[in-house]
């Protein structure tokens, strides 16, 4: 087959070509000892080929020197600001009219007007889309049915709401905005016991919810005395007589959402829009023990964030009015609320998924987003679906190798999804994303750098990591545009300064680099509610956020996260994990001597590295049916399956959640002690040790899960 023939069986024509393309096809077909027809059959020909069909796209100009990202604030090496101001005056606002949230929705609202704001689905049905004018006046409406109902225009008057992300979720909370209330968000893994608390922390009279099975157990509470402050319950779907009811015996009022929309039209009030510095939304932390803390978050903590992440995208990636995101992250944490009060400052939309995660794919495909918020755990798994959906190993060499030259391109700031690549190789996955994807925004835990690298080719998209925590509103660090590389979370926002302290007892040093990182600037938040303990645990008194994670100051100022002062962590799906509680747990099993709980936050589940008690362990193993000496014992896969059972079972007696368990755990014969190096003279696990000796168990426990 000649070679013209081959190009236009793929619709191309040597025109696409350069000579020396021309030329440097003509060299690799033969080099591969294969003819075109050969590899035609098996579709990869055009794979292997199609970097020298690409154009030369114009290289994208990063907004700032990448060998320098950030630049240290007086000298001080520990201390960084982003290289993007021009001096150690931190950014409040990137608009002149944008300084609350509720400016920022009327900035939105002055560009798009009668445009699509907010957008829903039903079941096989495209997506319907109320206007940025509506939601604005809907917002007026419900406030002002609010304020009918007793509640006050102040920041110190709190409303509860208790549903998934949708429509409703977003104009209440305008509606709040619009009144300079504050809005205190609620969510089912916080557990009722931790809701009790809340709502009597906050003296929370009045709960939105989405479906009765959530009023119902709010009424629970009220029912049984422990919530006395509660007097409404309003709901987005139908009430039921035999609710209202119900509520009305214990001195709660519900109502359908259109019920309080006519009381707000027949009381219709002028907006009493909030200031900067005024309460926006208290957010509850679920933590790990303990009760919840309310991070209490200001319109400026809010605006100041936003506008940073506005201003490092400055000039690179605009957001636009026909931009589009999903929302399907709970509206809960601050994550998916900065990202939808970045999209409705420039007039853009929020599509909602349906609120069933199994049919998340569906709604992508039918809304074809430009704009991605993810959680780690979701990108690693479009990852894993992508590899092991090819299973040869010629496929797996020409994705591989294309893979490879699209990272060639993002080297040399190229970032696109219309080469040859993407037509031939990527486009189907694209395809399922959408095809429109032009932003994606990771967080809440680290990413494999291979998957993010692999990603930002496969996807031919942006791709941006951010690190932070609700008490800095959502981020203090974030990708710089043009940096793809990985193994870090990128240089600290214009409204952060970070610095790294010394942490003597880890061997962590400023000096080195090396510290608990600290940040302090007009995102970091006001304290926890009526919690001054806690507030003077987080915030020190020249207010900075002392994180408990660990990081290092990478040569060219970016922030890489290597450790955890305090040993919780995340798993990768995002929940908190506080090892040892789960050890203690663990040690009531006769078997177990010792246990170290291990966890990464790459990983969607725990390990454990188990020591058997060697006065108990041949006798209990001899009961189940299974004899021999203590060490054979330790290397028996049946008596491992037999300890892990019984430790599952204790777990579950003492109500630990399902991520808190172990999956799997490796029996070692020697005990942890101190001569070894692996307990303190206190006689506490040296945990940074012990991942050090159990690194090869620990990658060999993981590594099985991926196989």
């Amino acid at each position: 087959m000649q070679l013209q023939e081959w190009l236009r069986s793929f619709r191309l024509g040597s025109g696409d070509l350069g000579s020396t393309e021309v030329a440097d096809l003509r060299t690799l077909l033969p080099s591969l000892a294969l003819s075109p027809p050969s590899l035609l059959g098996l579709g990869a020909v055009a794979s292997l080929t199609a970097y020298w069909l690409a154009t030369r796209p114009r290289s994208i100009r990063p907004p700032c020197d990448l060998k320098a990202q950030s630049i240290p604030v007086q000298g001080d090496a520990s201390c960084r600001r982003s290289a993007l101001l021009k001096d150690d005056n931190l950014l409040d606002f990137y608009f002149e009219d944008t300084k609350t949230v509720y400016d920022m929705f009327q900035r939105g609202l002055r560009i798009a007007g009668d445009g699509p704001c907010l957008g829903f689905r039903k079941p096989g049905k495209p997506y319907q889309w109320i206007s940025y004018t509506e939601v604005a006046e809907r917002a007026q409406v419900l406030g002002s049915g609010l304020l009918a109902k007793g509640c006050k225009p102040t920041p110190k008057q709190f409303v509860g709401i208790f549903a998934q992300n949708r429509p409703e979720w977003v104009i209440t909370e305008m509606a709040c905005y619009t009144f300079s209330m504050a809005l205190v968000p609620l969510y089912d893994t916080l557990g009722l016991e931790a809701m009790v608390h809340i709502l009597s922390l906050a003296e929370i009279s009045l709960v939105v919810c989405d479906k009765e099975e959530k009023a119902e157990s709010l009424l629970v509470n009220k029912e049984n005395g422990v919530t006395p402050t509660l007097s409404c319950l309003v709901l987005f779907n139908p009430v039921s007589a035999a609710l209202v009811e119900r509520g009305r015996n214990c001195g709660v009022e519900i109502l359908q959402l259109e019920q309080l929309m006519d009381l707000g039209r027949e009381n219709l009030q002028a907006p009493v829009p909030p200031q900067p510095q005024d309460l926006a939304v208290v957010c509850f932390t679920s933590g790990t023990t303990g009760k919840p803390k309310g991070a209490m978050i200001t319109h400026g903590n809010i605006t100041s964030n936003a506008s940073s992440v506005i201003k490092i995208l400055e000039g690179f990636f605009e957001i636009r009015q026909e931009d589009v995101s999903i929302s399907y992250l709970p509206l809960a944490h601050m994550f998916e609320r900065m990202i939808q009060v970045s999209m409705f400052c420039h007039g853009a939309r929020v599509g909602f998924y349906q609120g069933d995660i199994s049919l998340l794919m569906d709604d992508i495909k039918t809304l074809k987003p430009t704009f991605f918020p993810v959680v780690p755990r979701l990108l690693t798994r479009i990852y894993d679906k992508i590899q092991g959906s090819v299973t040869s190993v010629l496929r797996r060499a020409v994705l591989h190798y294309a893979v490879s030259r699209k990272q060639a391109e993002l080297s040399s700031g190229i970032v696109r999804n219309d080469s040859v690549w993407d037509r031939l190789v990527f486009g189907k996955i694209q395809a399922s994303l959408g095809g429109n994807l032009r932003f994606i925004l990771t967080a809440s835990a680290p990413i494999s750098p291979t998957v993010l690298s692999f990603l930002r080719a496969a996807l031919g998209c942006l791709i941006f990591e951010g690190y932070g925590q609700t008490e800095c509103t959502a981020g203090c660090t974030f990708s710089m545009p043009g940096d793809w590389s990985a193994g870090h979370v990128g240089a600290p926002l214009p409204c952060s300064l970070v610095k790294l302290t010394d942490i003597p007892d880890m061997n962590y040093y400023a000096k080195s680099g090396q510290g608990e990182i600290c940040i302090r600037g007009p995102s970091v938040f006001q304290g926890y509610l009526r919690d001054e303990e806690r507030t003077a645990e987080a915030l020190d008194s020249d207010g900075w956020l002392h994180t408990g994670d660990v990081g290092q100051w990478l040569p060219n100022g970016t922030l890489r996260i290597i450790d955890r002062k305090k040993n919780i962590f995340k798993l990768s799906q995002g929940e908190y994990i506080a090892p040892e509680k789960i050890e203690n747990v663990y040690m009531r099993c006769v078997p177990v001597l010792q246990v170290f709980v291990h966890g990464d936050s790459l990983q969607s589940y725990l390990i454990g590295i188990v020591v058997p008690d060697p006065e108990v362990f041949v006798n209990w193993a001899k009961e189940r049916g299974i004899v021999g000496s203590y060490d054979e014992l330790c290397q028996n896969p049946d008596v491992k399956k037999a300890v892990l059972e019984d430790m599952t079972a204790v777990g579950k007696e003492a109500g630990l959640k399902s991520f808190e368990q172990v999956k799997d755990l490796y029996l070692h014969p020697e005990m942890f002690s101190i001569s070894n190096g692996l307990l303190t003279p206190t006689l506490k696990s040296k945990r940074v040790d012990l991942r050090r000796v159990f690194s090869e168990q620990i990658t060999h426990m993981y590594s099985k899960s991926a196989m």
